[in-house]
């Protein structure tokens, strides 16, 4: 599924180089301060992702050497092919910003109907190869915290054949086919990405907590340690909030929503839990 969403992608860069006017890249129109922040949002959901490579570290053969590369992999390659992408839609097209699927239109400007249908079928892959990505990271979290006595202990079940959390699998499958089918796209892409902005600002905040003395004897030494003391996770918790800012009453109700679901679950475990 990488492969089949990069090609046409990579053909699309490729080819639409020498098509690109340099003129059209320094023309922007007017963005206001909300449009910026609403934009960042969806910049979190192209660029995310790499944070969930650890999650099935616990099955790969040498995590310590694989995951470090992984992820700074994820970041390096995530740049380089979206900054090209936009760079080819905004200088082939006049007004990129007035296309509702611009890199289909691009490429339907210098390849023709192939180049359109070649984009189309890349995106399909792509959209498909995110869903089973986020099935196998979104599932080990739910599995993570049913082990731990932290949502309803079904979850925590591993199928005795394949060894994977099935049930885990099964209710992660279920909710994004139920957020799939009840919105749009971009209403689901923001949501995922005040999701994530949640986890970013929630680790930096447990790394200015955990690095406290009272925890020096509970926690393993940090194999990594951010430079400039407090500094980096502060800025991180700020620039989480700023970018939250960005979505709309009913984005972040929506989140609420999805947070409250989650903390019935949590409390529900709890108390079944304290009961024994």
């Amino acid at each position: 599924m990488t492969v089949g969403k990069l090609v046409p992608l990579a053909l699309f860069i490729v080819i639409g180089l020498a098509y690109v006017e340099p003129s059209r890249l320094a023309t922007l129109p007017p963005i206001t301060l909300q449009q910026s922040l609403t934009a960042g949002l969806l910049l979190i959901f192209i660029y995310g992702g790499y944070e969930v490579v650890p999650v099935p570290a616990g099955e790969s053969l040498d995590p310590r050497r694989d995951v470090p590369f992984a992820m700074v992999a994820t970041i390096a390659v995530v740049m380089i092919v979206m900054t090209l992408t936009q760079i080819v839609a905004q200088g082939v097209l006049a007004n990129v910003a007035d296309h509702a699927t611009p890199i289909a239109d691009a490429a339907a400007a210098f390849l023709g109907a192939t180049g359109a249908l070649l984009i189309g079928i890349g995106s399909v892959i792509s959209m498909t190869g995110n869903n089973a990505g986020q099935v196998l990271s979104g599932s080990r979290m739910l599995f993570a915290l049913a082990e731990q006595g932290q949502l309803p202990s079904f979850l925590a079940r591993v199928h005795s054949r394949y060894r994977t959390p099935a049930n885990a699998i099964v209710f992660t499958s279920a909710v994004a086919l139920t957020l799939a089918l009840s919105g749009s796209f971009a209403q689901i892409a923001l949501v995922s990405a005040l999701a994530r902005l949640l986890m970013y600002g929630g680790s930096a905040a447990a790394t200015l907590r955990l690095r406290a003395p009272r925890f020096a004897g509970v926690v393993k030494p940090a194999g990594f340690t951010a430079p400039f003391g407090p500094v980096m996770p502060m800025v991180a918790i700020g620039v989480c909030i700023g970018l939250a800012a960005g979505a709309t009453r009913e984005q972040l109700l929506g989140g609420i929503a999805a947070l409250a679901v989650g903390a019935v679950l949590y409390l529900t475990q709890r108390g079944a839990r304290d009961c024994r």
